[in-house]
């Protein structure tokens, strides 16, 4: 089979190096893909909001399936494009990747559906949404609508901070149309754990469990970011917590876009948030989160094509989802001042000490390939990935690895998993 997959980041790295274990992948192509994902792909310069060129690439070189790795394409309608041309594609549709293209329909969906979440509000109006702030309980959660790089949610503790929020959202503009309507949301407290899945617009398969870190700085601190770095699976995800997800949100989430019209076919991402009335939505991703995949897919078991075909075709109640009985470990490399300001351009070392050595991965995140080398291209540059008998094994050894890589400005957290 000739696969095309969508994206340029580490989970899109991570989603090439699954599908070049596959036994039916015969060649890969990325667009537009990394200095990493190039070294196991054909790279093509073609971006992934521009539809129209990856159709006519598709057609072009007789793909027999696209996989779909980011949000923005596939809020923005890329598998009812590629459909309409009769192209098979693994990922929802513009009306179910709504999911996570608007925080305000999930939010509705899952009161309508009596699905666990934080309760909220909805506001389109910036003045009525700092009138109700006046009598909120804080802290307060301030998210954009929208799509906002994992980004645009708020946790403010004071009254100030919120107004201030509600300023920068909706008035400001920080990221642009998705905060033209705001969900304010009670505060969560508890474990935070991601949970992946396959879906097939009926059945649900739930992949390994995982644990971002989303601030920037160690112990929590600092901004928010596209994640700092992940484990897999959390030892907070017990037994009893699948349990009462599988009863009361996984399948019912499945059921209820079903119910609304909106099947939904590819990966839903769960963040969930452990509180002491027991696990409830924090949000909803329609796709593999980053870095999220690159410490679930390294453990999966399974021919991941056969997988996204069972999705596409609703078989996936035949495939016997398996995982590793072990645990992986990823700490991202970043430039120095992620996500604010950063400079590109700085030269990366090192690659070469990953050359045959099991168990440790290096998936290229923010990366690009030059006359001079591969140097950074981005503020979340590189994710470097371990697995290990324990958490404490995968943790050390992914540590050790980023002692293997430089450059310029190489800035990473170093608490990832320290958790578990």
């Amino acid at each position: 089979m000739k696969i095309l997959i969508v994206g340029s980041g580490g989970r899109e790295h991570a989603i090439a190096y699954a599908c070049s274990r596959s036994s039916k992948a015969d060649k890969i192509y990325c667009a537009p893909g990394n200095a990493g994902i190039a070294q196991i792909a054909e790279c093509v310069p073609i971006g992934a909001m521009e539809f129209d060129k990856l159709v006519s690439f598709a057609k072009e070189k007789e793909i027999d399936l696209t996989v779909i790795g980011m949000d923005d394409p596939l809020v923005g309608g890329i598998v009812d494009v590629f459909e309409a041309e009769g192209l098979r594609v693994f990922g929802p549709r513009k009306n179910a990747a709504i999911l996570e293209g608007s925080k305000a329909f999930s939010k509705d969906l899952m009161r309508k559906y009596n699905i666990p979440t934080a309760e909220y509000e909805t506001f389109d109006s910036s003045d009525k949404a700092i009138e109700y702030l006046e009598g909120a309980d804080y802290p307060i959660v301030l998210k954009a609508d929208g799509l906002a790089l994992g980004k645009g949610v708020l946790i403010c503790n004071t009254k100030e901070e919120a107004k201030d929020g509600i300023k920068t959202l909706m008035l400001d503009k920080q990221f642009g149309d998705s905060g033209n309507t705001v969900v304010i949301e009670e505060f969560m407290t508890g474990r935070e754990v991601s949970v992946l899945s396959f879906v097939d617009g009926d059945t649900i398969k739930i992949m390994s469990s995982a644990q971002d870190h989303k601030r920037a700085k160690d112990g929590d601190e600092g901004l928010n970011t596209g994640g700092m770095g992940n484990f897999s699976p959390s030892p907070y995800y017990t037994p009893e917590v699948d349990e009462f997800c599988r009863k009361h949100i996984y399948q019912a989430t499945v059921d209820a876009m079903k119910a609304e019209g909106r099947p939904f076919k590819g990966v839903i991402f769960f963040g969930l948030m452990l509180t002491p009335k027991g696990p409830k939505v924090l949000e909803y991703n329609a796709r593999f989160g980053d870095p999220e995949a690159q410490v679930v897919l390294p453990r999966l078991k399974n021919d991941i094509i056969d997988v996204f075909e069972a999705c596409i075709d609703g078989t996936l109640d035949r495939i016997d989802l398996q995982f590793e009985d072990n645990f992986c470990v990823c700490v991202v490399l970043a430039s120095d001042g992620y996500p604010v300001a950063y400079e590109k351009g700085k030269l990366i070392t090192g690659f070469e000490n990953f050359d045959g050595k099991d168990d440790y991965y290096c998936f290229h995140a923010g990366t690009k390939q030059t006359d001079a080398g591969t140097v950074t291209n981005g503020g979340r540059v590189l994710g470097i990935t371990a697995k290990g008998a324990t958490l404490a094994e995968a943790r050390a050894k992914a540590y050790e690895a980023t002692e293997w890589i430089d450059f310029e400005n190489k800035y990473m957290r170093h608490d990832i998993g320290g958790k578990g």
